[in-house]
C-alpha cells in the first residue's frame, strides 16, 4: 500500500493515451488489475482505485476525478502466466504543490509480473 501510495503521488508525467470510455470497477489493490491484463486477450484491463489512499490523495491533491488505472501488455514471455506490463494511474484536476493551476496528471511504470505475484524467471 505504501507502494501504491509514493506511485500516485508522484504523478509528474502527462500521456494522452489514457483510455476514457470504458467500463471500469473499483479496486484498493492493483494485482487483480494487472492479472486481468495478463489473461484478457488483448492484453488490457482498465479500473478506479478506491479506498483509503485514493481518498487522501483526492483530498490532499484536489483531484476532480477518480483515480483511474489503465493496465497494459507489452509483451508476454514464454513462461505460462507472466507478463511486462505497463501501469499508468491518472487524474484530472491535480494540483501540485507550486503549480500554477489544476491539471491531468499520471504517473507510468512498467514492471516485469506473473499471475500468482512473483517475478518472471526469465525475460525471454
Amino acid at each position: 500500500m505504501r507502494y501504491a501510495l509514493f506511485a500516485v503521488s508522484m504523478m509528474l508525467l502527462v500521456s494522452d493515451g489514457q483510455a476514457q470510455d470504458v467500463a471500469r470497477d473499483r479496486y484498493q489493490d492493483i494485482r487483480p488489475l494487472m492479472v486481468a491484463a495478463i489473461d484478457a486477450p488483448g492484453g488490457q484491463s482498465f479500473g478506479i482505485l478506491s479506498g483509503q489512499v485514493a481518498d487522501a490523495l483526492t483530498q490532499k491533491f484536489g483531484g476532480t476525478s477518480p483515480i483511474y488505472i489503465d493496465v497494459s501488455t507489452e509483451r508476454r514471455f514464454r513462461q505460462t502466466g507472466c507478463s511486462r506490463l505497463k501501469v499508468l494511474f491518472w487524474q484530472d484536476g491535480v494540483l501540485l504543490p507550486g503549480a500554477p493551476a489544476p491539471r491531468k496528471q499520471t504517473i507510468e511504470f512498467g514492471l516485469n509480473y506473473c499471475r500468482d505475484g512473483s517475478a518472471p524467471k526469465a525475460l525471454s
